[in-house]
C-alpha cells in the first residue's frame, strides 16, 4: 500500500492547452518553458508531451542536459544563459541555444573556439530591472555579437513584463513601447509575451511567446482562473481523510491552537502537509474538496496532515477522496487564500508525492 497523496499529472490536458495557446497566438512559435521540472510536473515528461512546442525553456544547463541525455532534439533555450564560460563547451557540444544578458557572457563569447556558432537571444531590460542589458547599450552589444564568430547571425531579441499579470497597468504598453524603440532598424525576431501577456495583452506576442504557467491549466490572474481560457488543470494534488474526530465547543485544533470550535462538530484529518508541499501559511477557511464539495481547512497545517470542517459533510467517512487542487478546484484560488503566487504551490510539490500520470 501507498500513501494518499497523490499528483495526478494529466498529460492529454498539458497538450490541450498547448493547442489553446497556440489558436490565442496563431501567427507565432512557442518556446514551451518547462524549468523548475515543469513548475512541479516533470521535466522529461512535459517535454515528451509538448511536441508541438517549436522549443522549449529552462534555467540552466543542467536541466537541459537532462533533456539531451533522455533523447529530446527540439531547441532548448538557456533563459539565463550560461554562468561561467566553462559551460560554453557543453553548450555547443549539445547545441543549445542561449539568452546573453550580461557583458561577461558577451566577453566570454568572443574567446570562445566552438565548432560551429550558437544561436543568442539577447534580453534587454525594459523595465523589469532583473537580467538584461540597458537601452543605452543595446547598439554595442548588438555589434559586438554581429561580429563575433561564436555567435550565429539570427540573433533574436527579447525582453520580459513584469506587470502582464495587471491587465490595467500601462507599464506592459511603456515596456513594449521602449523595445520597439530601441530595436527599430535591427534585424532578427522579438520574443517579449509570457503567459500573462499572450492572455491579456495580444499585441505584445512577437515572433516567439513563452508560455510557462499557461501550459500547465493555471492564469497568473488573481480575478480568472484556467478555465476562463478554457485552459485544463494538468496537476490534481489529492489525498483522502485518515481520521474523523468529534469535538466539542471550545476545542482548541492543531499547533498554537490557531482554531477554535465554535459549537459541537466533527473535524476531518487529511494525509497532507507542508512536508508534500501544502502551504503552511494557509489561512483557516482555505477551500479544500471533500467528495467534491468544499470543506475549509481549520487550524495550521502540519508536515505531514490537515483538519477540514465536516459541518457540511454529515456522511463523511475515513477513506473519502480530498482533493488540494486541480480538478475541480482551481490552484489560484488556493494560491489567493495561502497568500502565495499558484507558481509556488505547483512547484513546492514535494519528492514523496507519488506522481501518477494519464
Amino acid at each position: 500500500m501507498t500513501r494518499a497523496t497523490l499528483a495526478h499529472i494529466n498529460l492529454a490536458a498539458m497538450q490541450h492547452n498547448l493547442q489553446i495557446i497556440k489558436s490565442i497566438a496563431p501567427h507565432t512559435k512557442v518556446i514551451a518553458m518547462i524549468k523548475a521540472d515543469a513548475y512541479g510536473h516533470g521535466l522529461v515528461r512535459a517535454a515528451s508531451a509538448l511536441t508541438a512546442a517549436d522549443a522549449f525553456g529552462v534555467a540552466c544547463l543542467e536541466e537541459a542536459l537532462v533533456l539531451r541525455d533522455q533523447g529530446i532534439s527540439k531547441p532548448i533555450v538557456l533563459m539565463e544563459g550560461f554562468y561561467h564560460s566553462d559551460e560554453i563547451p557543453l553548450i555547443d557540444q549539445h547545441r543549445l541555444d542561449m539568452v546573453v544578458h550580461h557583458q561577461f557572457q558577451v566577453d566570454a563569447l568572443a574567446k570562445a573556439k566552438i565548432k560551429k556558432p550558437l544561436k543568442v537571444w539577447l534580453k534587454i531590460d525594459t523595465g523589469m530591472h532583473r537580467l538584461g542589458f540597458l537601452p543605452e547599450q543595446i547598439a554595442k552589444i548588438y555589434q559586438q555579437l554581429k561580429t563575433c564568430k561564436a555567435v550565429a547571425d539570427d540573433i533574436v531579441l527579447m525582453t520580459h513584463f513584469s506587470d502582464a499579470d495587471h491587465r490595467d497597468n500601462p507599464k506592459t504598453d511603456r515596456q513594449l513601447q521602449s523595445f520597439q524603440e530601441i530595436t527599430q532598424g535591427l534585424p532578427g525576431e522579438r520574443s517579449l509575451a509570457n503567459s500573462a501577456a499572450i492572455l491579456a495583452w495580444p499585441h505584445t506576442h512577437g515572433d516567439w511567446i513563452r508560455p510557462g504557467l499557461t501550459l500547465y491549466g493555471v492564469t497568473p490572474f488573481t480575478d480568472k482562473v484556467g478555465v476562463d481560457y478554457n485552459l485544463k488543470p494538468v496537476m490534481t494534488l489529492s489525498s483522502q481523510l485518515i481520521a474523523i474526530l468529534q469535538l466539542r465547543r471550545g476545542d482548541q485544533i492543531g499547533y498554537g491552537s490557531a482554531w477554535e470550535c465554535p459549537e459541537n462538530m466533527r473535524v476531518g484529518v487529511v494525509a497532507i502537509g507542508y512536508g508534500d508541499g501544502y502551504p503552511h501559511h494557509a489561512r483557516n477557511g482555505t477551500p479544500v474538496l471533500l467528495n467534491q464539495k468544499v470543506a475549509p481547512l481549520v487550524g495550521h497545517v502540519s508536515m505531514d496532515m490537515i483538519s477540514v470542517d465536516l459541518r457540511q459533510h454529515p456522511n463523511a467517512k475515513i477513506g473519502d477522496p480530498v482533493t488540494l487542487w486541480g480538478e475541480g478546484l482551481p490552484v489560484e484560488h488556493v494560491a489567493i487564500a495561502a497568500d502565495t503566487i499558484a507558481y509556488e504551490l505547483l512547484c513546492n510539490v514535494t519528492g514523496r508525492v507519488q506522481r501518477v500520470v494519464s
